[in-house]
């Protein structure tokens, strides 16, 4: 058993499964969206991104394209989520909710693709 590539497979799923956690529930209601956890999936999905630097193979490049447009949208759904609960005189309303878990959303895709990945390079790995 390959150690590097436990960490690295439980990154991965560790960060789509915290994402889809985050994105699940009324697409309006902040109450069902823990702040908590939006940045408990950016953490990890860095972690993961980071973890995908050393791979110079072509699916290695789609991993790291994958992390850092999850990455992306989940940094876009933070800012989102500090402006208008910081800046905005109406706090989260369900506007800006939506587009809160919207990012979220996109960036669970970018997951689940690496996982999907992940899964078909494992299937077909021979060892030699």
């Amino acid at each position: 058993m390959n150690l590097e590539k436990v960490i690295f497979g439980f990154f991965v799923l560790l960060a789509a499964t915290l994402n889809f956690g985050f994105f699940i529930g009324d697409i309006g209601d902040p109450a069902v969206h823990n702040i908590y956890e939006l940045f408990a999936a950016i953490t990890v999905s860095l972690i993961a991104t980071v973890l995908k630097f050393g791979d110079r193979t072509q699916i290695g490049a789609v991993h790291l394209a994958t992390s850092l447009v999850a990455d992306l949208q989940l940094a876009a759904a933070i800012v989102v989520w500090v402006w208008a609960d910081q800046v905005m005189h109406e706090g989260m309303t369900v506007a800006a909710t939506a587009s809160v878990v919207s990012l979220s959303g996109g960036a669970l895709l970018a997951n689940l693709v690496s996982v999907v990945l992940l899964v078909t390079e494992t299937v077909t790995f021979h060892r030699g």
